[in-house]
């Protein structure tokens, strides 16, 4: 199914996609999205799991999917869905320097995240 998705990526989309909903998608999500992203932008990451990471956020950045994102927080179950099966699959590469660029980015749009918050998104990986 992420396959379908992959052609819907683009960085720029994405962007223009969490700068819009990263509020309504929450900490969290957002922080999935960014490690998946910074993941992707590794050079020592695989083609076969940029591959998952593309599908995954072309799944996000789609403007059809199984559940219209215009629906406040159902919406974007089925994004979640995706994005940490997504996560899960990629996680070998998801390496320190990775979370920190997340987390850097996580608190410029939602100042100081309180890493607890975090730990579920990283046991998915650990």
């Amino acid at each position: 199914m992420q396959e379908d998705y992959k052609d819907s990526y683009s960085e720029k989309k994405l962007w223009k996609k969490l700068s819009k909903f990263a509020k309504a998608i929450g900490v969290k999500t957002t922080y999935t999205v960014l490690l998946l992203y910074y993941a992707y932008r590794r050079k020592e990451t695989p083609r076969w799991a940029k591959n998952i990471v593309l599908g995954a956020l072309g799944y996000l950045i789609a403007p059809i999917d199984a559940i219209p994102d215009l629906s406040p927080i159902i919406g974007f179950t089925d994004d979640l869905g995706v994005l940490s099966f997504g996560l899960v699959a990629i996680g070998a590469y998801v390496n320190q320097d990775v979370k920190n660029k997340a987390r850097k980015k996580l608190n410029k749009w939602f100042g100081t995240v309180d890493g607890e918050e975090l730990e579920d998104v990283d046991g998915m990986i650990s």
